[in-house]
C-alpha cells in the first residue's frame, strides 16, 4: 500500500535482472519498503538483493520462469499488497533472416508476446482485485514499425503493446491502472555489442521518464519523448522508403 504521501512502497519486478527495472527501483528511492525480484535464476540476482537490503529495503529473489504459464499466478501469490508491478522480461535474439531456425523464432516470439500477455493479464487481474496499483509494461518502439532485422522481437512487442492497451481499458474503474513504456534503443546488457541507434538512451533516462509518467498518470510513455513524434511519421512512411532507411 502506498504511504500517506502516495509514494510507492512495494514493488514486484517480473524479470528482476532487467537494467531498466533496476534503474526504476533506484529512482523510487528511500520510501520503498519491499522489492521482490522474480527471476529465472535467483542466484544471479544475489548481488542486487544484497544492495537493496543494505539500503534498508526488504528484498528477495523469487524463482520465475516467464515461459511457464502457471508461474505468473504462483509469483503473485507470494507477494504482499503491491503498489507497482514492472513487466520487464524479454529477449532480443539474433538478427532475423529467412534462414533463421523456425523453432528459435517461435520461442523468441512466444517469450516476448505469449508470455508477456500472460504475465500482464495475471498482474492486472491481481491489482484489480486488490483495488489499487499500477502495472508498467515495457514495450518498445520496435513494435511501432517493425524492422526486418528484428522482425520476431518487434512483432512480439507490437502484440504485447496492443494487449496492454486493451488491458488498460479493461481495468479502468477498478482502482488499478496500466502504463505502457515505449523506449527506443537503450544501452543495456541485452543490447551490449549492438550498433547504437539515433536518440539512444540509458536505463537511468528511461527510469526518469517512467517515474514522470507514474506521477502524471500517463497511459503511454515514450523514452525519449521525442520518439513519439518521430514514429508518428515513420509508421506512415511508404514501404519502399522504410526499406531504404533500414538497409
Amino acid at each position: 500500500m502506498r504511504d500517506a504521501t502516495g509514494a510507492v512502497q512495494r514493488v514486484l519486478v517480473l524479470g528482476g535482472n532487467s537494467d531498466i527495472a533496476a534503474a526504476v527501483v533506484d529512482r523510487l528511492g528511500p520510501r520503498l519498503v519491499a522489492v521482490d525480484l522474480a527471476v529465472r535464476a535467483p542466484e544471479a540476482a544475489a548481488a542486487r538483493v544484497a544492495a537493496l537490503t543494505a539500503a534498508g529495503i526488504e528484498a528477495r529473489a523469487i524463482p520465475y520462469d516467464a515461459d511457464d504459464p502457471a508461474a505468473h499466478e504462483r509469483v503473485l501469490g507470494q507477494v504482499d499488497d503491491v503498489d507497482l508491478i514492472l513487466l520487464a522480461f524479454g529477449t532480443l535474439g539474433d538478427p532475423y533472416d529467412l534462414e533463421a531456425d523456425t523453432e528459435q523464432v517461435a520461442r523468441l516470439a512466444s517469450t516476448n508476446f505469449v508470455s508477456g500477455v500472460a504475465a500482464a493479464h495475471a498482474s492486472a487481474r491481481h491489482l484489480a482485485r486488490q483495488g489499487h496499483g499500477t502495472l508498467v509494461v515495457f514495450s518498445s518502439v520496435a513494435g511501432v514499425r517493425v524492422r526486418s532485422e528484428i522482425a520476431a522481437y518487434g512483432a512480439g512487442k507490437a502484440g504485447l503493446d496492443g494487449f496492454a492497451q486493451g488491458l488498460s481499458d479493461a481495468v479502468d474503474g477498478s482502482g488499478a491502472r496500466v502504463m505502457i513504456v515505449r523506449p527506443g534503443f537503450v544501452h543495456t546488457k541485452m543490447t551490449d555489442g549492438l550498433e547504437s541507434a539515433p536518440m539512444a538512451t540509458t536505463p537511468e533516462r528511461v527510469a526518469a521518464d517512467v517515474i514522470d509518467g507514474l506521477r502524471k498518470h500517463k497511459r503511454v510513455v515514450w523514452s525519449p519523448p521525442l520518439l513519439r513524434g518521430v514514429f508518428s511519421g515513420l509508421r506512415v512512411l511508404p514501404a519502399p522508403v522504410w526499406r531504404r532507411l533500414n538497409r
